[in-house]
């Protein structure tokens, strides 16, 4: 046994320090409470306008100068200067101490906080953003987006920025993971709840990327030229909604370039004046600030007189050229003005200067316990022949658990969303932070869930890296489940919607050892799925989160029924997009895994010659039957539709549970405009719900929608109206199977 001695001298040293702390202790018990802040920015009966007007007023002109620029990439660059106040995240913005401004710490936080291991700090990784949007369900968005705003709070940041609302016009873009799906109006509405969740803590929210951000290859270099009808009715319109329902602090406008014909020549979307005077601080009535994408910014007048507010990361045209632009008259004091008014009014709004965080340690089972609810309604069923789901571990003797490292884990997406796995990466732990596009498996193991849920049952594990020895494993079981995956990231396009790594061969072999095969696919996006005939079962995961091995087991034996319904269609192979192949994958050399295609390209044109037929729309004008159509999902019960009324405002019909469990169905709700808009080919979402319904139940919904959402983009009247003429209502359980119809007309 080891004794330790304590000197004569070490001991007076502690019991001096114990006087010293029971007298501070009896002196703040005695000393009186701190004087409230009188000054009068700080009297929250006034507006957040009026605040930041009254600070303002104060502001010498290099104060001013702090808000509309970033001060460096922090953390996110190896050796860079991390400035005073700043918690090392993606972003930092100086606070005016004396006048009681705190300053601006961003972290990315599109699926959960990044750069957590930096500070020792775990953060929850949720299911990608197109998984969570395949729940269509509004309050489980704003609870991700409340995860995220609490764990910010918990780790001192005051301000998110992820909120992607990109609608998926090419189901290869290596950020689709982190964006809500093809359709504007769930799209929109789903980023919207997401974002009211993060603001909900009191922390300044943020949706990007503004706009037409679709393509990570040359996403620098790339000039989207879609008409301005079109450009309206589609990625705007998911833009408009979001920011109407979230009133967010931050819209941070894209890398790309932008054609809008007829009127808005070639600008890049950081310095577009039509995107960011006219649609989005008039049209939109966005009170907030417009922040640039991480090196976004192209000049300084020009983008600060076209309704930029904020460079980020540094101050290369918004630090000194900038103040001499102010100073020489190029850019208004009244523009300096209004950059930062916008700023500081967000910070009040939201909350951050009344009540800024108080850091604490995370709760890491809260997160969890929240990842997994999230993950049980994300994750959709696709095919389920002969009812071999859900899984009766009373009556299987041996399940075969194949690929995917689905001993140790589930895969994330990866870039500025890439958050760190607690212990490190499951397949390749290393010291410190996550590698930049490495592929990052977190702890949730399916392995081990399955085996908790069939504790009597015989599972195995293969890696699925030699298909003979994972087809001799499959044959010697009753149940075969292949996991297979999609790696996808931002800084890179996938070339192709089928799978990686010949994991079609391997799913191949089990299927011809194992006619009882179950595939789990871990992806980003859309998959190819050519073996689809020979498997029985089909899940789509997506990247399914820290809860997601849990959420995989109670789905594959039924304590949990497949609720989650495509967000995004499925083709059934590259030739059937409206481009086969990435616009400007060509001009990559030597791409190689995980090859940068974002800033290495010359200036290209990418024309979005689909308009508005994004996804299902341009299934339906082409008469193309895809692989899944958007909204497809299967349950373990059945559903029945009748009675459907409509108007141009609402719809009202009966959902049955026809089937001899309880479940929950989306019912969906689409139109048909008449052919006068020139729109006639197609259907379009206005209306949705998650109905819950025991066995046998029937229930009546009625549906409120925005007549936005039967309208078309008036150029003339700059504004959506509702043509005249005869409009079909269609509801059912996808956007091929509407089983009611009936007819709206709305008069001249």
């Amino acid at each position: 046994m080891q004794i330790f001695r304590l000197s004569t001298q070490h001991l007076l040293r502690c019991a001096s320090a114990a006087v010293l702390l029971l007298a501070s202790s009896a002196f703040a018990q005695n000393s009186p409470a701190p004087k409230p802040d009188t000054r009068p920015w700080m009297n929250k009966a006034l507006s957040p306008d009026e605040r930041a007007d009254l600070v303002i007023k104060e502001m010498t002109l290099d104060e001013k100068m702090n808000f509309v620029h970033g001060t460096g990439w922090n953390g996110l660059r190896e050796g860079a200067e991390i400035p005073k106040g700043s918690l090392g995240g993606a972003g930092y913005v100086q606070g005016v101490p004396r006048l009681g401004i705190p300053g601006i710490n961003m972290a990315d936080s599109a699926v959960g906080i990044r750069l957590a291991a930096q500070g020792s700090h775990y953060a929850t990784l949720l299911p990608s953003v197109l998984g969570a949007a395949s729940s269509w369900d509004k309050d489980a968005l704003f609870l991700y987006g409340s995860v995220i705003g609490r764990e910010l709070r918990d780790t001192g940041y005051n301000m998110s920025i992820g909120g992607g609302v990109d609608i998926a016009r090419d189901p290869r873009n290596g950020r689709n993971f982190e964006y809500a799906g093809e359709d504007p109006v769930l799209a929109g509405t789903m980023v919207g709840e997401l974002a009211r969740g993060v603001q909900s803590n009191q922390i300044m929210g943020d949706i990007k990327h503004y706009a037409f951000n679709d393509q990570e290859t040359g996403r620098t270099t790339v000039n989207v030229s879609i008409d301005q009808r079109a450009a309206r009715e589609s990625d705007l319109l998911a833009f408009q909604i979001a920011i109407g329902l979230a009133n967010p602090a931050g819209v941070m406008c894209s890398y790309n370039r932008l054609t809008i014909p007829p009127s808005v020549p070639t600008d890049w979307a950081c310095e577009n004046d039509y995107l960011l005077n006219k649609v989005l601080k008039k049209d939109f009535d966005f009170k907030g600030f417009v922040l640039s994408d991480w090196g976004g910014t192209h000049s300084t007048v020009h983008a600060a007189l076209s309704g930029l507010d904020q460079e980020e990361p540094g101050s290369k045209y918004f630090g000194d050229p900038l103040k001499q632009a102010v100073q020489g008259n190029q850019v208004p004091v009244s523009r300096l003005d209004d950059m930062v008014h916008r700023v500081l009014r967000s910070m009040f709004s939201t909350g951050v200067i009344d009540n800024p965080p108080v850091t604490q340690v995370v709760d890491p089972f809260r997160g969890r316990d929240d990842a997994e609810h999230i993950a049980n309604e994300s994750i959709v069923l696709l095919k389920n022949a002969g009812d071999i789901l859900p899984l009766n571990a009373s009556s299987v003797q041996s399940i075969a658990i194949i690929g995917s490292h689905a001993d140790v884990g589930v895969l994330s997406g990866g870039g500025s969303a890439q958050v760190d796995a607690p212990g490190g990466n499951a397949i390749n732990p290393h010291p410190g932070a996550s590698i930049w596009m490495e592929h990052v498996y977190f702890p949730s193991s399916p392995l081990k869930e399955i085996r908790k849920h069939a504790p009597n049952v015989k599972v195995e594990f293969d890696p699925g890296t030699d298909n003979a020895a994972a087809a001799k494993l499959a044959a010697g079981s009753q149940i075969a489940i292949v996991f297979v995956n999609q790696p996808m990231s931002e800084g890179m396009d996938a070339a192709t919607i089928s799978l990686p790594d010949n994991q079609d061969g391997l799913v191949d072999a089990v299927a011809a050892a194992n006619p009882h095969t179950i595939v789990v696919i871990e992806s980003g996006g859309p998959v190819a799925m050519p073996w689809i005939d020979r498997v029985e079962g089909v899940f789509e995961a997506w990247y399914p989160g820290i809860g997601g091995a849990q959420s995989l087991a109670n789905l594959l034996f039924g304590e949990v029924d497949p609720s989650g319904r495509l967000a995004i269609t499925f083709p059934k192979n590259d030739a059937q997009l409206p481009h086969p192949q990435v616009p400007g994958i060509d001009l990559v050399k030597n791409p190689g895994p995980g090859h940068h295609r974002t800033g290495e390209l010359p200036l290209f044109d990418a024309p979005a010659t689909e308009g508005v037929r994004v996804g299902y729309k341009w299934f339906e004008s082409k008469q193309e039957q895809p692989l899944f159509p958007f909204g497809f999902g299967l349950s373990y019960t059945t559903y029945e539709f009748s009675g459907l009324k409509a108007s141009e405002h609402q719809v009202t019909f009966t959902v049955r549970n026809s089937g001899s469990r309880a479940g929950t169905e989306i019912a969906q709700v689409y139109a048909v405009l008449p052919a006068s808009t020139g729109e006639s080919s197609f259907k379009r979402l206005i209306a949705w719900d998650r109905v819950a319904l025991a066995a046998g139940e029937s229930k009546t919904v009625t549906l409120k929608f925005d007549p936005i959402y039967l309208s078309i983009f008036d150029l003339g009247k700059n504004k959506f109206v509702l043509a005249p003429g005869d409009y079909e209502i269609l509801a059912g359980s996808s956007s091929h199977d509407t089983t009611l119809n009936t007819t709206v007309h709305i008069a001249e």
